[in-house]
């Protein structure tokens, strides 16, 4: 999606990008992104097919954007490709910046979630010195695919006109207790939300409505979007119309965490004026949790995507130790302050549960407070990366570098 050119000669710079998914999950996509020739150069692929050309309204494609270097070196031209993704959507710390803790890492799916449960890890999350709590899959009276019972499913979700209503089973005063609680400790609670995948997203108005309820209701304005279906233009736009109804209705408060770990999906450069992304699942219970190979991404990240924009987990270390054996490089082998310290560039997850953590866990708690008070200053900056390419062993990092400071 990403071009960058040089002068050799004269030195200037600059970038073009193709504001689309990855390429391998883009519509219509015809196998290249750009081609390159002497005095030519040429984004490829806007993502339609005549069939989705609509006489009657316009049709939002993959658009192309050239930016120049604000100077003629390599962190020119890479603070200008930062300059023009910060403008995208305004970063606003009180409503942007978070810890938020999702208890989804620690695989127990459905099986816990209630209002006991969640009050419980509000307190353990507060001791910690997390910003958000989010109630993933489960908290609604509606049971998905994903659930840890029998019967769930995706499908013709709105039979169900209270599929999206807590469920007054695990939360029978709904979830106005927990948001109160919430604002006690000083923690936002935000819910995950999958919207329907019918017909092309042919029910976007009533997935907007049940986030717009919530946010009417409780005050709940932060959302984990999963499960998203694009096969093909219709489906993407309706997916867009879905947000920007949201988004409208809640004067934009509302924030996106939106799900990019599968299926065709918005990616690195689109769809970027929502919220943030979730970039990963990793879980120590499948050993594909490494501290490093988090590190590794967000550090190969960084140099082309705004790591603010990110949301980077870090794990309950002292699960599954059984399955590293003696793995020198397993998770355990890290102080905890340290696989917090791998996300700080981003968005930090704190992706387990709270009450699943041994009280040496809590230590950190420290550490993450201070970050707090730092961590929007050092957002503010154009962060890239430093060192060696993280393998475990490198001498690596990151830098914030903030113009005329």
């Amino acid at each position: 999606n990403l071009l960058l050119l040089e002068n050799r000669i004269t030195g200037d710079r600059i970038f073009v990008i193709k504001e689309a998914p990855a390429s391998t999950v883009q519509l219509n996509y015809p196998g290249f992104d750009f081609t390159v020739r002497q005095g030519e150069i040429k984004a490829v692929g806007m993502g339609i097919s005549p069939a989705d050309i609509n006489d009657s309204e316009w049709t939002r494609v993959y658009s192309a954007v050239t930016g120049i270097a604000l100077r003629r070196d390599e962190f020119g031209l890479l603070a200008s490709l930062r300059q023009y993704q910060d403008k995208i959507r305004k970063h606003i710390p009180g409503r942007d910046e978070m810890i938020l803790m999702n208890t989804w890492g620690d695989r127990s799916q459905d099986k816990k979630v209630n209002e006991s449960f969640a009050m419980a890890e509000l307190e353990a999350g507060s001791r910690l010195g997390i910003t958000h709590f989010q109630l993933d899959d489960g908290w609604q009276t509606g049971r998905s695919a994903n659930s840890a019972f029998e019967g769930g499913s995706f499908d013709n979700i709105w039979r169900n006109p209270d599929y999206w209503k807590p469920d007054p089973s695990k939360f029978p005063n709904g979830l106005g207790p927990l948001v109160q609680k919430g604002k006690q400790l000083g923690i936002e609670v935000c819910v995950w939300f999958n919207p329907s995948p019918d017909d092309g997203n042919i029910n976007w108005e009533k997935d907007a409505d049940a986030l717009i309820e919530l946010y009417n209701k409780y005050g709940i304005r932060t959302f984990k979007i999963d499960g998203v279906k694009m096969p093909d233009k219709r489906s993407e736009i309706n997916f867009r119309r879905f947000l920007d109804k949201v988004v409208s209705a809640t004067d934009g408060k509302a924030v996106f965490n939106l799900d990019v770990t599968a299926g065709r999906r918005a990616g690195y450069h689109y769809f970027n004026e929502y919220g943030n992304l979730f970039l990963e699942n990793r879980y120590t219970d499948w050993r594909n949790y490494y501290p490093f190979w988090t590190l590794r991404n967000l550090w190969m990240l960084s140099e082309y995507v705004p790591s603010r924009k990110l949301q980077i987990e870090f794990l309950n270390i002292w699960r599954n130790k059984v399955n590293y054996a003696s793995d020198p490089l397993a998770p355990s082998t890290y102080p905890f302050d340290y696989v917090f310290a791998v996300t700080m560039m981003a968005q930090p997850l704190a992706w387990f549960e709270g009450t699943g953590l041994p009280d040496e866990a809590f230590r950190s708690s420290e550490l993450i407070r201070k970050y707090r008070s730092i961590q929007s200053d050092i957002h503010k900056g154009i962060i890239l990366p430093v060192g060696d390419e993280p393998d475990g062993y490198s001498w690596t990092g990151f830098q914030s570098v903030r113009e005329g400071e």
